[in-house]
């Protein structure tokens, strides 16, 4: 399902602990880390999609976790040029998302990557909020950044401050209109166990 603009509808996952860490996972057969997000069906609304795709790529189910907050309207990014299908009959240039802020509440042994006979991912692990800003593939970054501004005063809440810190301005990084752009605070990944990721 593509809109006239181009753009697929799409969902979002920010899974987190009470600590406030988020969970944190690498695509099958690439070195790229990400958040858990899909494709919604036309017969979908986003919280169905999130749902459906929160089993098909963490195996968790609703009663697993609480919805804390979602973003309001969509958050757009588009895709780099070599990724475009140009031959499709309806060309996708990126995807426009509504993200969901959700806590875990399940165990960790609840968690499975392997439900799906195409797994999306193979390794997991939790990293501090901010982290993912910094680290995701560049033609994300702006929407990250959005979501988890928008999500972080309710990730706060249930974390605290100290695990969900304010975004500190970096005078390295000026911005078009002279004011500076905020950079995001994060520190290495939560490794827990040996450095294993998915065993902390």
């Amino acid at each position: 399902m593509i809109d006239p603009d181009g753009y697929r509808p799409n969902v979002g996952i920010i899974l987190m602990r009470p600590d406030g860490q988020l969970f944190w996972a690498r695509r099958v057969r690439r070195d790229g880390w990400q958040f858990p997000q899909g494709g919604m069906n036309s017969d979908e609304t986003p919280v169905e999609a999130m749902y459906r795709e929160l089993r098909e790529e963490t195996g968790l189910l609703p009663e697993h976790v609480e919805v804390l907050g979602a973003t309001p309207g969509w958050l757009r990014y588009r895709l780099p040029q070599r990724s475009v299908r140009q031959q499709d009959r309806m060309v996708c240039i990126g995807q426009k998302q509504v993200w969901f802020l959700l806590r875990m509440l399940g165990q960790e042994a609840d968690l499975r990557l392997d439900l799906t006979d195409k797994p999306e991912f193979d390794l997991w692990r939790w990293v501090d909020f901010w982290y993912p800003v910094e680290h995701v593939v560049t033609f994300k970054r702006g929407v990250y950044a959005s979501a988890l501004r928008h999500l972080a005063p309710l990730a706060r809440g249930v974390a605290g401050a100290q695990a969900v810190p304010q975004p500190k301005p970096d005078p390295r990084r000026p911005s078009g209109n002279g004011r500076y752009r905020p950079r995001y605070r994060s520190t290495v990944p939560n490794r827990g166990n040996g450095g294993e990721p998915g065993k902390n």
